[in-house]
């Protein structure tokens, strides 16, 4: 298994009850294809370097996990299909 870290950027605007929603629809795509979830950190609201999709803001979620090289392809492409998503990058980090 590797080591992996996705940082992912929600719509601001979205109500805490839907945004838990969803982060926890986002760890259950790692758990449910046996990833093991390291660190989930809920960032909070910050300023964006330059405007996405019509934002300014953005809702900061870090997930580092270990995985095989299938779970972070298909939280990619969860993440990619899901609308409150602004932005996502997942990198391989080295533990």
């Amino acid at each position: 298994m590797r080591a992996y870290e996705t940082m992912y950027i929600l719509q601001p605007d979205l109500e805490e009850e839907t945004r838990k929603a969803l982060v926890e629809k986002f760890n259950k795509v790692v758990t449910d294809n046996g990833g093991e979830i390291e660190k989930a950190a809920e960032l909070g609201q910050r300023r964006l370097a330059y405007e996405i999709k019509k934002f300014r803001q953005g809702y900061y979620v870090q997930l580092n996990y270990k995985a095989e090289p299938a779970v972070p392809q298909e939280l990619q492409r969860v993440l990619g299909i899901t609308d409150e998503v602004i932005r996502v990058l997942t990198t391989v980090t080295a533990r």
